[in-house]
């Protein structure tokens, strides 16, 4: 498993990530995304984490299939600290590739990026997700009450945090 930037060929799988409604509510997108506007954004983005506060990975596992993306947003080189963002695709959940991209994440950003410290915002109701943060040695910190919207309800979401 690998983790590599995203390319224009990508663009399909993009898509069918940013548009899967039943991901909607581990994230914060909230409408559909056009092809014209992904195509846009991979083709205006700098691919420079300072520039673009971001970095969208795709993970690839050893057969070259797309298997999901990792995130890094909210950037801050000051504070040193960055967001994680990550989804598998159902077929290929449960199969190591979340856990990978974490530990692949964390030395970027230590040895790369020199960054203190990664966070996650994640439902608290998202057991898999938690027990994936937790056994990457990311610890709980606490509760933001109805942090969360689904339709018309509000989920709590936990903050996770690891030291790197």
């Amino acid at each position: 498993m690998k983790l590599r930037a995203i390319e224009p060929e990508d663009l399909d799988v993009l898509y069918q990530i940013e548009n899967d409604r039943s991901l909607w509510h581990v994230g914060t997108t909230n409408v559909p995304y056009s092809r014209y506007t992904l195509h846009d954004y991979l083709a205006t983005s700098s691919d420079d984490i300072y520039a673009d506060r971001q970095v969208r990975l795709v993970i690839e596992n050893d057969h070259g299939e797309v298997v999901g993306m990792a995130d890094l947003v909210h950037f801050d080189p000051q504070h040193q600290r960055a967001e994680v963002g990550i989804i598998v695709m159902l077929p290929h959940r449960r199969q190591g590739y979340a856990r990978q991209a974490l530990q692949q994440l964390a030395d970027y950003a230590l040895d790369t990026l020199h960054l203190h410290q990664l966070y996650a915002v994640v439902a608290a109701d998202n057991a898999a997700a938690l027990a994936l943060f937790q056994q990457a040695g990311y610890e709980r910190q606490g509760v933001l009450r109805e942090w969360l919207q689904r339709g018309h309800k509000w989920v709590d979401a936990v903050l996770m945090q690891s030291f790197l």
